[in-house]
């Protein structure tokens, strides 16, 4: 039997709804950045299995002496590990991109509308606070350090879109764009945590050398300056100040992201952080990622470290964050945020859907391994065995997320088909031109041409049966 047409057009000229359809251009732009996420996303399930490989072999000591190699200018205060860094470096890019999603989505996307924006904030929330509820919980009735309740309150996006590639799941745009909301939402309270809480002492001289390039690269903004050979070095001494301030590397990725323009004006296609976006996205998932999950995802999987990470407080609270408090944190926050505003739900999708989706949110990989190696810095044999917890937190969120969403999958994928059907093949989806005469019109002259086409062929049938004459095995009556 056929699944059933899903009931997406009911909506269209309805307002919008909770997980209702996106507008065309929201959709277009979701699917591009989805796109390179997805890629980005298997090439680092790719690197974060080959580091586990790599350092859990008779090549382990390689492994050690790579990562731990020294590199750099020391003189400007840059001598740094490969480690260090994939892990201050290359992700100042994956934050930068990070910027840019932030400030596209409160100026042009979902964040524009206070009213739209409040439940996935409020949800993304929720799914912040109760991992790091449930690890200090956990980690003071045990005893242990309660310096790792951030490790499990960040979403990785690209590992989450891996997993969906993997099994082979096609979730309908509104899922897909509250998860990136989700995402983008984590990513900014993450932020906020590492510059907040993991800031080292301040040197002043190298912050406000910082806040001038900052400025500087601000005004190029404004005066419509381009040229990478001149935001890129700049950026590089932007970066290389931050460092040395003591305030955390990454934070100047972010910076420079926000300053972006992402409105676009009457003769652009794109604007100026869309653009610039589309270059960099590719450089930050595809490897920028890999290459920190490469050098930071390594760690001893043995059995005793196995059993170390559902024993340890640390590496338990890390597991059940993820795996509990994501679940738990953005279901009911989303449930109750829906139940005081009166959000009405897309009749398409139901509650256990937006279940599905908060255990897939507990995949939580390079952001936790990065608060993960800031919160144990003094103390290397526990930042790998929180690793450990991080790793294996992901994977029971990836596989309980998977168990549900394969429960739904033949309505996800009759919803996915409805949004993505051109029968005019005009590059826009047939679900968004209902209300266009010109649509109607063209739909028409398809039928038309292929009932002109099929009437041709019945008389031909016909003409080729005349011709042919009755049947000599039909003669089969006694002389």
């Amino acid at each position: 039997m056929p699944a059933p047409v899903p009931t997406a057009r009911k909506t269209a000229a309805s307002g919008r709804k909770f997980l209702g359809r996106l507008p065309l251009p929201e959709r277009t732009y979701l699917a591009d950045a989805l796109r390179a996420e997805t890629v980005g996303g298997v090439l680092l399930l790719i690197a974060a299995v080959a580091a586990l490989i790599w350092a859990n072999t008779p090549l382990s000591g390689s492994y050690e002496a790579v990562r731990d190699f020294h590199a750099g200018p020391g003189a400007l205060g840059l001598d740094l590990s490969v480690q260090h860094w994939a892990a201050d470096g290359l992700l100042a890019v994956f934050f930068f991109v990070a910027g840019i999603e932030l400030k596209r989505e409160l100026v042009a996307g979902e964040l524009r509308d206070p009213k739209a924006a409040a439940l996935p904030v409020i949800a993304a929330l929720s799914g912040m606070v109760m991992p790091a509820l449930i690890y200090v919980l956990v980690n003071s009735l045990g005893g242990g350090s309660l310096g790792g309740w951030a490790v499990p309150v960040a979403t990785d996006i690209a590992f989450a879109l891996a997993v969906l590639a993997v099994i082979g799941t096609s979730l309908p745009s509104a899922l897909r764009a509250f998860l990136l909301t989700l995402a983008v939402v984590d990513d900014l309270f993450a932020i906020l945590i590492i510059a907040v809480f993991f800031t080292g002492e301040l040197n002043f001289a190298a912050l406000g050398g910082a806040f001038l390039g900052l400025a500087l690269f601000w005004l190029l903004q404004r005066k419509e300056v381009r040229g990478w050979y001149v935001y890129v070095p700049l950026a590089l001494v932007i970066w290389g100040l931050m460092y040395n301030s003591g305030v955390h590397a990454t934070i100047a990725g972010v910076a420079m992201g926000l300053m972006l323009r992402c409105v676009r004006r009457e003769h652009e296609d794109r604007s100026p952080g869309e653009r610039i976006e589309h270059l960099v996205r590719p450089l930050s998932a595809g490897l920028a990622v890999p290459l920190f999950a490469l050098f930071s995802a390594g760690v001893s999987v043995s059995g005793s470290a196995l059993a170390g990470v559902f024993t340890r407080p640390e590496t338990l609270g890390v597991v059940l964050g993820l795996v509990v408090g994501k679940a738990v944190g953005i279901f009911g926050g989303t449930w109750l945020a829906a139940r005081f505003t009166k959000a009405e739900l897309n009749e398409d999708l139901s509650w256990p859907d937006v279940l599905a989706l908060a255990a897939l949110a507990g995949i939580g990989f390079t952001v936790s391994l990065l608060i993960a190696e800031l919160a144990f810095t003094s103390d290397p044999v526990l930042t790998d065995e929180v690793k450990a917890a991080v790793l294996a937190g992901s994977l029971i969120a990836a596989v309980l997320a998977t168990v549900l969403l394969k429960l739904r999958v033949r309505t996800y994928r009759a919803l996915y088909e409805e949004e993505e059907r051109d029968e005019d093949q005009d590059g826009v989806p047939d679900v968004y031109e209902q209300d266009d005469p010109g649509y109607h019109l063209r739909m028409a002259e398809l039928y038309e041409a292929k009932a002109a086409e099929h009437r041709a062929r019945a008389a031909e049938r016909s003409r080729l049966a005349e011709h042919a004459g009755p049947s000599h095995d039909d003669d089969d009556s006694p002389a």
